[in-house]
C-alpha cells in the first residue's frame, strides 16, 4: 500500500474527503518527524513508538579495497511495534 492507497483508505473509514484525509495524515507524519529528531519518544498505544536511537561508533570495511575504516557514531530514528500490532501481524 502506498501513500495514496493509504489516504482512500483513511477517507472511506473516516468518511472524509480524500483532501482531508490527506491534509491529516500530512499533519502526524510531520508532527512524528519534529517529535522524534528533536529527541522526543512518540507512544501510539496499540501501534508502535518511534523515538531516536544512538548508534556507537563502529569498525567497518571499505567494500573496494577491504580496508578497515571506522563508522562515525550517528543518531537515526528507531519503530518499535505495539503489542496489538504484533499480535495481528503474527497470530
Amino acid at each position: 500500500m502506498n501513500k495514496g492507497e493509504l489516504v482512500d483508505a483513511i477517507a472511506t473509514k473516516a468518511g472524509t474527503t480524500k483532501k482531508q484525509a490527506d491534509d491529516v495524515l500530512n499533519a502526524a507524519i510531520t508532527t512524528i518527524i519534529e517529535a522524534v529528531s528533536s529527541g522526543n519518544k512518540v507512544t501510539l498505544v496499540g501501534f508502535g513508538t518511534f523515538e531516536p536511537r544512538d548508534r556507537k561508533e563502529r569498525e567497518g570495511r571499505n567494500p573496494k579495497t577491504n580496508e578497515p575504516i571506522t563508522i562515525p557514531a550517528t543518531r537515526v530514528p528507531g519503530f518499535s511495534a505495539g503489542k496489538q500490532f504484533r499480535e495481528m501481524v503474527a497470530p
